[in-house]
């Protein structure tokens, strides 16, 4: 019997998953699941939404404001901007009072209602839409980027059938598991736990843990990893670890992370904001005070001291400069979750564009990981049968399994018969997991027995004769780097020759990073011979190859000294490395948890090919924040001194001071194009 604990009959969906997700990364409220979908759209952009109405609505109070019949309306109009402004921004503000904070907040909200002491509402009201509208934007950007963090593609399954001790199958979120329980993994799922196998025989893909796509053999007293695929039969494995070690924890902790780290550079200017702010409060005090007894000018009035220094408090408030910075990295952060790469915050974009040196792993990272035929060969070259009836026959025997194997020698087959292939009939198949296949195939009329699968397995079907040779000539061919599967057809023995093939516009990228004068190294396990010609088929500048994860982490040291490095990879193997390089880039779909922690950038869909746009992208962050310090900068020091010189009446230093906080959202709001 088989039932589901997880959804209830008036539930639709995963209502646990979003919950969790929603607590998980922090999402905007308009999209919580507490909330009805018929009601969330109300919700999306409120303060925008707030913030238009109030600028629409102060500007037809300013316009009813010339005219005397209209001027109740015009002040009521007002006292609505107000609210709808001015209620948020008191309200943040008496907060962080309360919090003993003194920020740019109480700046604004300080200076919005002196206006009013002295008869410049309409300005006051100004500062206070310009001020929500800035505020609104920044607010929209984070939004945008916690919600495409959300929608990313999970890396691990979120559900698992337990097996009862009466042997009924429950499924239960993966959350809810113990160690100790009981799961039934059957064939093409994704392994959900850690666990040790208790029942059953197959092949598993470990390629979620070392990005190579081979299968192995699991039995029973093995351990098998979460986010390994099973290839063929059903495994009963025993829960070791719990989901606090899942892909999909690792991914939160990631978007944590991403979310709470900041650039030297902005954490900088946070911890100067306070002292800054109120520095600049006490000045606009002194200046409102002295300037009476040092110009002889009035208290009051337009030209008075007060009104300047309240001009002088708007104009010389950080709003831009606080904003330059995290904006433009929400934006760029945004855009390059929305394109499957998620970034350990701002930091890391720096480092990017710093770095001289790109390092790749070999296997599963400029390489598909997927398996190609590229050679079959006769064993002693006096076959009874011809290599077209050796294709034809292993097409035969494999095109009902599912490992990596027999998905190239199908595609070899149907390549070189171009889609014409003859169909053997086979009697008595029996695949065994994890060793071959073996069945009687009918070839040229007569039925022969055929045999298919790993060399220890089909040597034995072989005359003495013949074994010592395919033994010697297996051995070889895996010092080479290569991977083989051996084929037996009465007494004639053919070995398939397997190779991974690089990824498809690898080699476009590689050119597009050399053009940006960047240089480009190899690190990988595989054999010299299979390492030098990846390197030399791409392009690649240098490689080491046969190295063990302490000798990969020894040249990431040694070229990280000489120049920042950023290194790229995706197994357990890799982990050390990436942790150690100046960024490190990890292969999110195929890539280890592990590896996913120690780096820096995880590429959730394997989009390599993006890494020259990444690459564009962090250096053009880099150039917008320092446009934006400097339009920032310019704002502060071309409005302050001539407000306080009573040069620019308030609402000009209003516009001037508001202007540039916008024209520095604007200008990171182009980082959000892909």
């Amino acid at each position: 019997m088989y039932t589901d604990s997880s959804i209830t009959p008036k539930s639709k969906g995963n209502p646990s998953e979003l919950f969790t997700d929603f607590f998980a990364f922090g999402l905007d409220e308009t999209i919580s699941p507490f909330i009805q979908a018929t009601s969330q759209k109300w919700g999306v952009n409120l303060y925008l939404k707030a913030s238009i109405a109030a600028a629409i609505l102060l500007v037809v109070s300013f316009i009813c404001s010339f005219f005397m019949h209209l001027e109740p309306i015009s002040h009521f109009l007002l006292v609505i901007v107000y609210f709808l402004a001015g209620i948020p921004s008191l309200i943040e503000a008496i907060e962080d009072l309360f919090d003993g904070q003194i920020n740019i907040d109480i700046l604004m909200t300080l200076a919005a209602f002196l206006s009013v002491l002295i008869g410049s509402s309409m300005e006051g009201g100004l500062l206070l839409v310009l001020f929500a509208l800035s505020g609104a934007m920044e607010d929209a950007v984070t939004a945008k980027a916690k919600n495409t963090l959300s929608s990313l593609n999970k890396l691990s399954p979120t559900k698992a059938c337990i097996v009862l001790p009466d042997g009924m199958i429950i499924q239960k979120m993966i959350t809810e598991i113990d160690v100790g329980a009981t799961l039934l993994i059957k064939a093409g799922e994704v392994v959900p736990l850690d666990g040790k196998v208790i029942k059953g025989t197959s092949s598993v893909n470990l390629v979620h843990l070392t990005g190579e796509n081979f299968p192995i053999t699991k039995t029973i007293g093995d351990t098998v990893a979460a986010g390994a695929m099973n290839l063929e039969g059903a495994l009963t494995i025993e829960v070791t670890r719990t989901s606090s070690d899942s892909t999909l924890a690792k991914i939160i902790d990631l978007v944590v992370q991403a979310q709470n780290s900041r650039p030297r550079l902005q954490r900088w200017f946070d911890s100067v904001s306070r002292t800054y702010a109120i520095s600049i409060i006490c000045l606009a005090a002194f200046f409102s005070l002295s300037l009476p007894l040092i110009l002889g000018i009035p208290f009051v009035g337009v030209e008075g001291s007060f009104y300047r220094s309240i001009a002088f408090l708007i104009a010389a408030s950080p709003c831009a400069l606080i904003i330059a910075i995290p904006i433009a990295y929400l934006s760029a952060l945004s855009v390059c979750a929305s394109r499957g790469i998620l970034l350990k915050g701002g930091v890391t974009l720096d480092a990017l564009a710093r770095c001289k040196t790109i390092a790749f792993d070999k296997t599963g990272t400029l390489t598909t990981g997927e398996l190609t035929c590229t050679e079959i060969e006769p064993l002693n070259g006096q076959e009874t049968y011809s290599i077209e009836q050796a294709i034809t026959c292993a097409y035969a025997l494999e095109k009902n399994a599912v490992h990596p194997i027999a998905a190239a020698i199908i595609k070899y087959a149907e390549q070189q018969k171009k889609n014409k292939i003859e169909h053997y009939p086979t009697e008595h198949f029996k695949s065994i997991p994890g060793y071959g296949i073996e069945a009687s195939v009918k070839i040229a009329g007569q039925y022969r027995s055929a045999y298919m699968g790993k060399a220890s397995y089909v040597i034995e079907k072989l005359p003495q004769s013949l074994q010592n040779k395919l033994n010697e000539r297996a051995l070889s061919i895996e010092k080479e780097g290569e991977l083989l599967s051996l084929l037996v057809i009465g007494t004639s023995a053919f070995i398939f020759h397997f190779r991974d093939t690089p990824r498809e516009h690898i080699s476009d990228m590689l050119a597009s990073l050399k053009k940006r004068g960047l240089k480009t190294v190899m690190l990988t396990g595989d054999h010299t011979n299979s390492a030098a010609k990846i390197a030399e088929e791409l392009g690649i500048d240098r490689f080491y190859a046969e190295l063990n994860p302490e000798q990969k982490l020894k040249f990431v040291v040694e070229l990280s000294g000489k120049h920042d490095l950023a290194m790229i990879g995706d197994g357990v193997n890799d982990a050390p490395s990436l942790a150690r390089a100046t960024v490190g880039i990890c292969m999110g779909k195929i890539g280890s948890a592990t590896a996913a922690s120690a780096a820096d950038i995880v590429l959730l869909h394997d989009n390599i090919e993006l890494l020259d746009w990444l690459i564009g992208k962090s250096k053009a962050t880099v150039q917008v924040v320092r446009q934006n310090l400097s339009i920032a900068a310019l704002a502060i020091i071309i409005a302050s001194l001539p407000a306080l010189g009573g040069v620019i009446p308030l609402w000009l230093a209003v516009v001037m001071h508001e202007g540039g906080t916008v024209l520095v959202g604007l200008n990171a709001l182009r980082l959000l194009r892909t």
